[in-house]
């Protein structure tokens, strides 16, 4: 409880967390008037879908700068030394941190869009599962790239390592990750297309948009090829829930090890 109410007051003096929170009001509010003339009844469906493709080029960069900043403004302010100097494990004082931050980037999201419903019923008729959905989805978007950061914070020494390391986690999910899988295209088949799925959806944007596609029944597993049956092998809830607890874990593991290394550098 420290911790988080720690966070609390170091971010709410900060302009970061409140400059983000107000893209992300602006973004949603203006979207939602371009929506203005989409039907009543399936209107919530591509307003849905166009705030989440739009916000999908926010929320990772934003998250990964906060959760970066905050562990590396422990290291500047050398509190990180003073909080280990008490014998807490690196584990121990790097998850109530991540809870923390968690806690300081979602409560303002979540209240947003709780808000955010309220003008939006009065112009469609709310779907309040595929709103929710929509909102899981957000939120694990969040949760994975704010964990990133704070990996990033563990692995930089300085301020310009910790943007670049930002800038390249941001780029690698957007653009090369499919890259390389798209050089690898040619090469899939019967015997290796779940392999080259599970790797594909290893990507935090492609698992989290499957679910929101689906979970509005935008995408439909009718009709599809024997291959493609093949490539979405199981339910995409499973790929993204799957995709939540590899890289939530991953990124903590090498941020525990990392921290340690750091440390012990200092």
């Amino acid at each position: 409880m420290h911790f988080i109410w720690k966070e609390w007051k170091e971010h709410i003096r900060s302009k970061g967390l409140w400059f983000s929170f107000i893209i992300v009001v602006f973004i949603s509010i203006s979207t939602l008037f371009k929506s203005s003339s989409l039907s009543f009844e399936q209107g919530i469906y591509v307003l849905l879908l166009n705030l989440f493709e739009t916000l999908l080029y926010f929320i990772p960069i934003f998250c990964l700068f906060l959760g970066a900043f905050s562990i590396f403004q422990e290291k500047e302010q050398k509190t990180l030394v003073m909080l280990l100097t008490r014998n807490i494990p690196y584990s121990s004082f790097l998850f109530k941190k991540s809870i923390a931050i968690h806690s300081v980037l979602l409560v303002p999201i979540v209240s947003w869009f709780f808000l955010y419903l309220v003008p939006t019923k009065f112009m469609f008729q709310v779907d309040l599962k595929s709103y929710a959905i929509f909102v899981v989805s957000i939120c694990s978007l969040c949760l994975i790239f704010t964990q990133f950061g704070i990996l990033i914070g563990c692995m930089s020494h300085t301020k310009m390592q910790m943007i670049g390391y930002s800038i390249f986690i941001w780029f690698y999910f957007f653009f090369i990750h499919d890259f390389i899988l798209l050089s690898f295209l040619p090469s899939v088949s019967y015997e290796n297309v779940k392999l080259f799925s599970m790797v594909y959806f290893l990507n935090p944007l492609q698992a989290s948009r499957m679910f929101l596609e689906t979970g509005v029944g935008v995408f439909s597993f009718g009709h599809m090829s024997k291959l493609l049956q093949s490539f979405m092998w199981t339910n995409p809830t499973f790929f993204f829930l799957g995709n939540l607890a590899v890289l939530l874990c991953l990124s903590f593991t090498l941020a525990v090890f990392l921290n340690r290394r750091s440390v012990q550098h200092d």
